[in-house]
């Protein structure tokens, strides 16, 4: 069994970004689902309206990294907001970032190498806010990477939330490290799947779902959104393994 967290960020767009960063979030949670994957919720941050300005997970499972390590990058929306009156389409994108989890042995921090802040936790859209200081903020020192945790309902469940983020953080950025030497030494370009390449297109007027990379799109975009992943995932793996 192998794990992998994922971290879906609101982009362009406001309200209707994070209104499908919580869209893009479902249609991970059912997948997972349909594959009998655990999912656990280690952060989020909600809009007014009930999106998510991000929200950080943990999928278990068989094969979890090699099915989904493909998601990563900016995924585009095209659709008419339920913010819109005028019935005008609009484009708004979301950020995905697919880490892997490290073995223990791959990361050691030293407890000298954090400093531990503590907040009063909230719900979606501000409310149910808790009156304990359960939320936890780490930032570790020597890369200035913060990381935090308030979806738990105690402060050790949001301390621990919080540092198996900051490992798969850590050991992120050791990868892109190691790779940019390489790459460096070879001329070329860093990596495939960054963040800040688009990958896909959900283009809902057009009921279609449209992946950059290999030049492929399918239909019945409401399935596909109600976790129907299979079908994109197998051609990726084909086109980019």
């Amino acid at each position: 069994m192998s794990s992998i967290i994922i971290e879906i960020r609101a982009g362009a767009g406001g309200e209707e970004s994070a209104l499908f960063a919580n869209d893009l979030f479902r249609m991970y949670q059912k997948y997972a689902q349909s594959k009998n994957w655990e999912l656990r919720v280690l952060d989020a941050a909600y809009s007014p309206l009930g999106g998510l300005r991000r929200i950080i997970f943990e999928i278990k499972g068989a094969d979890t990294f090699s099915k989904l390590k493909y998601e990563a990058g900016v995924h585009r929306v095209q659709r008419v907001p339920k913010t819109e009156k005028g019935n005008r389409i609009h484009t708004s994108t979301v950020s995905v970032a697919v880490l892997p989890t490290p073995k223990p042995t791959q990361v050691k921090i030293k407890p000298s190498d954090i400093k531990m802040d503590f907040f009063k936790a909230s719900g979606p859209g501000g409310q149910y806010v808790n009156k304990r200081q359960t939320g936890v903020r780490i930032t570790h020192l020597p890369t200035g990477t913060v990381v935090s945790s308030q979806s738990q309902r105690s402060l050790e469940a949001n301390k621990k939330a919080a540092l198996d983020i900051l490992v798969a953080r850590l050991f992120k950025i050791n990868e892109e490290k190691e790779r940019a030497k390489m790459e460096l030494k070879r001329r070329t370009q860093i990596g495939q799947a960054q963040r800040a390449e688009k990958i896909r297109t959900y283009n809902f007027p057009q009921d279609r779902v449209t992946d950059h990379r290999i030049k492929k799109s399918w239909h019945n975009i409401e399935k596909i959104m109600a976790g129907n992943l299979e079908p994109i995932i197998k051609k990726l793996e084909k086109n980019l393994s």
